[in-house]
């Protein structure tokens, strides 16, 4: 077998990561730009997507596309809403400090998760696909008789992980109009820029905030949704996540939703290729080494602007 077929597998398994994480970085790309918050619960914000995915579909029954549709929309808002009780509660109480929101959110992680493990339990679960049809990856060889197409037994993906990247692709396309075409999107760029100018034009700076960590949640509890029939849902899901949207916030530049993009492409498809010729274990070593060299050679990312 040729090396072609494997690269080509190998590359789709690294798309379907890279959309995931896009999702998970983006939003909290969104927090760390708009509040200036460094968010450690992000990652608990992601398996209680998943996990309230697991209870909606259990719940519901019957076909898994029923139960998964509702999951798909009901626990990224659930999640949203639970980031805007947390935003309100406490971290409008510490007056949004970055050192005192960094404890703050290292508590509400211990929180969610201990209340995941209680409620939901140790175990790792699995989401039926609402469909996953196997499709085989054709490959072209050259023969006596010129170029012939060839499907290799064995090698293929499924039409659920090509809705996954579709629908991470149609996703980040309306975050990207959210922010660039609606006065909500003019708003939040608005505060981002400069707090106190956006007081003192009268926009609700706190609610705004409340807004971005609740999307932020969201959108991590919706790449979840994505990715728990491709994995299981368990309640320590949630520290690859945060590590990796670390990594691709700080390699795409801080509060840089384009470089946030690209650099979760990047790890995604290195990830995945490294993965299956190698090991994952050496795809998490050269992403944390290529977090070194960014810092060294380009603090402010790859799309950050210098001096912000």
């Amino acid at each position: 077998m040729e090396l072609g077929p494997y690269l080509i597998l190998a590359s789709l398994e690294g798309a379907v990561t890279a959309a995931v994480l896009a999702l998970t970085a983006v939003g909290l790309s969104l927090v760390f730009g708009v509040m200036r918050v460094v968010n450690i619960a992000h990652g608990e914000f992601f398996m209680l997507g998943a996990v309230i995915a697991w209870f909606i579909a259990h719940s519901l029954g019957g076909h898994p596309a029923v139960g998964f549709a509702v999951a798909l929309v009901a626990a990224p808002l659930i999640v949203g809403a639970i980031a805007v009780a947390a935003d309100m509660t406490i971290l409008k109480r510490v007056d949004y400090d970055p050192e005192r929101t960094i404890v703050a959110t290292i508590g509400l992680l211990y929180i969610i998760q201990q209340l995941a493990l209680m409620t939901y339990g140790p175990d790792a679960r699995p989401v039926e696909a609402p469909f996953n049809t196997r499709i085989a990856l054709p490959w072209f060889e050259r023969g006596e008789g010129g170029w012939q197409m060839i499907w290799p037994w064995g090698l293929g993906t499924t039409t659920y992980k090509l809705a996954v990247i579709g629908a991470a692709v149609a996703v980040l396309l309306g975050v990207w109009l959210l922010m660039k075409r609606t006065r909500i999107g003019l708003v939040m760029r608005a505060t981002q820029a400069d707090r106190d100018m956006a007081l003192a034009f009268g926009i609700p700076v706190e609610r705004v905030y409340a807004m971005v960590f609740g999307m932020g949640a969201a959108l991590a509890a919706l790449a979840a949704v994505l990715i728990v029939p491709i994995q299981q849902a368990h309640y320590l899901m949630g520290a690859d996540p945060l590590l990796l949207s670390f990594i691709v916030v700080i390699i795409g530049g801080l509060g840089s939703l384009p470089g946030t993009v690209l650099a979760a492409v990047l790890i995604g498809l290195s990830d995945g290729i490294i993965s299956v010729f190698f090991s994952p274990t050496l795809a998490k070593i050269l992403a944390t080494l290529l977090v070194g060299l960014v810092l060294v050679f380009r603090p402010e990312g790859l799309a950050g602007k210098r001096g912000a």
